[in-house]
């Protein structure tokens, strides 16, 4: 074990330990160890070293096969170093060898299990996103309301002052947005991905204008049907499960916004999606998209979209924020303002795993272990992410060119009175 790890972690540039299932230690690098993998179980080692593929360690974690103890965070730094790791042919053929004498020794329990669901990677067809959406967002409304805001609100919350609760800072930020579209009574505004509701039900109570919302997950939809009615906004706010190229008509929206949302369309998709909702605006009408952004061209084949894709959001896809700027002026918007909010979504992200964190055990009577190991997991690398600003967040505001765009001050006072 020790020349396997040798093998493996010998030009790791931080310290770690591994604790074996005999309690035997083995240390890597030199000082404190930042973290110690703990491998309970002789098949651990097959997952760590027998397949040339790293996110194998993934399935481990998942599976309880492996623990770490210590620093989760400090661990996801084996993330650059295995994504970067290359062995010749004869030393990786030596090292699977190894690693598969101990495969031999694993419980004949522990075989055949999966880490999680898997969804192929979508092809963006309409059934396609559709699967791949309520894979992410069908899990449980109970689980994601454990560790979500009151409003339930999925997505990057706007800290005004860094020191609102999570609940002050999601209220926060669905006005922010309502104030940039410059939401008004009369407004005709769609919601495109409109998750639990939270922006249809704050364009309707806070600013009254006549809210449509759109997704494709059925539990969101439910709940934001219910929680409508419960409210009485039914007549002023409707929902439907539909897919944004399937919204019919033309120019029957005063205002627009997608929040969280493009970021499942697919790179390819871009020019029908924005051009989707461009026909349906009115001229003048306002646009606002919120959505991630990635610090490569396009969307590379690495460890971490992989995984992204794999466990997580299949199909899902980043791009530069030039691109997607790019992308919305040949569709004919005119982009009138745009405004970073990474910083709010790294603390957006600490803020989901620590309440995550603190309801575990309550959590387990909705989704499963792995499920619970996977959301930690991804929550904490992104933040991370966004942190080192690998990944970005924006707020792009655009009109459809044509006419003025109404409702539009000369300046942004407005936005922070």
């Amino acid at each position: 074990m020790r020349r396997i790890v040798e093998n493996a972690f010998g030009q790791c540039p931080f310290p770690f330990a591994l604790r074996l299932w005999t309690n035997e230690v083995i240390h890597v690098g030199a000082g404190e160890p930042l973290f110690c993998i703990v491998l309970r179980e002789p098949s651990a080692v097959g997952f760590l070293f027998r397949s040339n593929d790293p996110l194998q360690i993934i399935d481990a974690y998942l599976l309880g096969h492996l623990e770490v103890e210590g620093s989760l965070e400090a661990s996801l730094g084996l993330k650059e170093y295995l994504g970067a790791m290359r062995l010749s042919i004869p030393k990786r053929l030596h090292l699977g060898w190894q690693a598969m004498q101990f495969g031999r020794l694993a419980s004949r329990a522990s075989s055949g299990r999966q880490a999680s669901r898997r969804l192929a990677t979508s092809n963006h067809s309409r059934s396609a996103d559709r699967s791949a959406v309520r894979f992410h967002y069908d899990l449980s409304n109970d689980f994601y309301r454990l560790w979500l805001d009151e409003q339930m609100v999925y997505s990057c919350a706007y800290f005004a002052s860094g020191g609102e609760t999570l609940d002050e800072a999601q209220r926060l930020k669905l006005r922010h947005i309502g104030r940039k579209l410059r939401l008004q009574p009369g407004d005709r505004f769609l919601d495109v991905g409109c998750g639990w509701g939270a922006l249809t039900r704050t364009a309707v109570i806070e600013f009254g204008a006549a809210a449509e919302g759109i997704t494709l997950s059925e539990r969101q939809y439910e709940y934001a049907v219910a929680r409508a009615e419960r409210e009485g906004l039914g007549g002023r706010c409707a929902y439907a499960l539909r897919d944004y190229r399937d919204v019919e008509g033309d120019a029957n929206f005063d205002k627009i916004a997608s929040v969280g949302m493009f970021e499942h369309v697919g790179l390819a998709n871009l020019p029908v999606y924005f051009s989707s909702i461009y026909r349906l605006l009115k001229p003048g009408g306002l646009f606002l998209n919120h959505g991630i952004t990635h610090d490569e061209e396009g969307w590379p084949d690495t460890l971490g979209t992989r995984f992204i894709n794999r466990y997580v959001f299949p199909g899902g896809q980043l791009d530069r924020v030039g691109n997607i700027v790019r992308a919305m002026e040949q569709a004919g918007f005119e982009i009138l303002d745009v405004e970073s909010l990474r910083p709010h979504y790294a603390r957006t992200l600490r803020c989901w795993v620590e309440r995550l964190q603190q309801r575990w055990d309550e959590a387990r009577g909705f989704v499963s272990e792995p499920v619970l190991r996977l959301w930690r997991l991804y929550m904490l690398a992104c933040a991370v992410e966004f942190e080192s600003a690998s990944l970005g967040l924006y707020q792009i505001l655009a009109a459809k060119r044509g006419a003025q765009p109404r409702d539009l001050p000369l300046d942004r006072a407005d936005l922070y009175a």
